[in-house]
């Protein structure tokens, strides 16, 4: 990597909620590469299709140096071991994944993020007190919004807002969203399920992650509130932040380590 003096910090937390019987999201944070994965299909396991989407991507974390086009082949690897899986296993029929995340890619000789996503999970940038979202939800309610028929206020209760127009276990590899640009010091990233927006809004996460400076700290508080709030889906959460070296010394490379992760349940 060649991000000279910085370092990234990762903390994450997820919750199975009150309503679900089990958490059917899993979530990544190793090396320079974070995820997380919204398993679909209940009974149909949805944990083994989010399951396999994490463990494939791990594999990218394991290398030295990503370009842009290992995430999109590491997806699409994970499409053909979740068919495969269906295809072993008929009980299985109908599960699927979403996948969002980002990680470090090299790009023009130098170090960039690269988002992806596929499905609505979602990835957040927040830098300077401003949060913003950077991924683009693939869900019937977007469609909907986007076309002008209902409003986004509107779409956060409607009746098809759980459902996702683009998930990976499809017959067909689905397109997927990829945002590459350089880092900035002090930036932050958020990637969640669902289960976070859908129970907490934009103001509420961005006073959350202005509050706790420690991304595991953060992690924790953002799951907390979703749950608090209803928790009626699983609550998965992954902060990621880049900041300067305290030795500020002369090593280029990005320090990925140390993270954190904490797995809740509710009563």
């Amino acid at each position: 990597m060649t991000v000279a003096g910085l370092t990234l910090r990762a903390g994450s937390a997820t919750d199975v909620g009150r309503v679900r019987g089990h958490n059917e999201d899993n979530l990544l944070a190793e090396g320079a590469v974070f995820a997380v994965a919204d398993g679909m299909g209940g009974h149909a396991a949805g944990e083994v299709a989010s399951g396999i989407v994490v463990d494939t991507l791990r594999g990218l974390a394991e290398r030295v140096v990503l370009v842009r086009d290992d995430v999109v082949t590491a997806l699409a690897d994970s499409n053909e071991q979740i068919l495969r899986s269906v295809a072993r296993h008929p009980e299985q029929t109908g599960m699927g994944t979403t996948a969002a995340g980002l990680a470090i890619v090299s790009a023009g000789g130098s170090s960039h993020w690269a988002v992806f996503n596929v499905g609505d999970s979602r990835v957040y940038r927040y830098v300077d007190g401003h949060l913003r979202m950077v991924t683009v939800d693939h869900s019937e309610v977007r469609e909907l919004v986007d076309a002008g028929l209902i409003t986004e206020a509107e779409a956060a209760r409607h009746p098809l807002r759980n459902v996702v127009t683009r998930s990976l276990g499809s017959d067909s590899m689905p397109a997927v969203d990829l945002w590459v640009f350089p880092p900035q010091v002090g930036e932050r990233f958020l990637i969640c399920s669902d289960g976070l927006n859908g129970e907490i809004g934009d103001d509420q996460i961005a006073a959350l992650l202005g509050r706790h400076e420690d991304p595991h700290e953060a992690a924790v508080a953002l799951v907390d509130a979703a749950v608090a709030a209803g928790g009626r889906d699983n609550v998965t959460v992954v902060v990621v932040a880049l900041d300067r070296r305290e030795d500020d010394g002369d090593d280029d490379e990005v320090d990925t380590a140390p993270r954190s992760e904490v797995t809740r349940s509710s009563a």
